[in-house]
């Protein structure tokens, strides 16, 4: 049998830094204006009596994946570990998984990402390396390029086709955490193994009250938030 990940955030701790944005960007290569991990602001009340809520967000791994049922070429599916991964070999993008998804967080690359890299105008004419430069410079395909995600997938996306996240699928297969979790200065977030009884989010889920997003379409998310923000 093999493993059924899933993730714990604890609200009480999350401090709403969006540093889980900032690696996931870091680790996965993402372009400029596409997140993996993003986040859901709330505001209600009125001055001063308001309430601040910020919930952190990204693929929830959903046992009953729509966005699986909805793939005709099989491009979204479900792994031996019970997570939801895209092939981009197999995607024709035809976005059907995005329409599907309750959850938004399937993005489409409309056109070749990192287009910023290839910019040859300085921000200072004269005195700041142009975009193009700094990539020059680097000598990767871009700056911050990071090899470690093609264990498994395209480490960077090509126009025409969907992307989002694999839970860092290339480091749990390392049995390390992923990126949002190990760089989370609050410790609030949590992977683990359902199957597993003596994995520690078996604790954590019996300790604190949780609750899933958008619980009553049936998915099965496997985000599990812990406490209020």
């Amino acid at each position: 049998m093999g493993k059924n990940y899933a993730m714990t955030i604890d609200l009480h701790k999350c401090v709403g830094c969006a540093a889980c944005s900032v690696v996931c960007k870091n680790e996965n290569n993402t372009d400029i204006g596409m997140n993996w991990s993003h986040h859901i602001i709330n505001v209600s009340g009125k001055f001063p009596n308001v309430k601040y809520e910020y919930i952190p967000t990204l693929c929830n791994h959903c046992e009953d994946a729509p966005c699986v049922k909805a793939c005709p070429v099989k491009a979204m599916y479900k792994d031996e570990n019970g997570l939801t991964l895209h092939d981009a070999d197999k995607c024709i993008g035809c976005k059907s998984c995005m329409a599907s998804c309750p959850y938004g967080v399937i993005s489409f690359n409309k056109k070749d990402p990192h287009q910023y890299w290839t910019e040859q105008t300085a921000l200072v004419e004269g005195m700041t390396a142009s975009p193009k430069e700094v990539s020059e410079i680097a000598g990767e395909k871009l700056p911050y390029y990071n090899p470690e995600r093609e264990y498994n997938y395209e480490g960077m996306r090509y126009r025409g086709i969907v992307e989002k996240c694999q839970l860092c699928d290339h480091r749990l297969a390392r049995d390390e955490q992923p990126y949002c979790v190990s760089r989370c200065p609050a410790e609030a977030r949590y992977v683990g193994d359902l199957n597993d009884p003596n994995d520690p989010i078996h604790e954590l889920l019996g300790k604190y009250g949780h609750k899933k997003l958008r619980e009553d379409l049936g998915t099965k998310p496997k985000v599990f938030y812990l406490r209020e923000f």
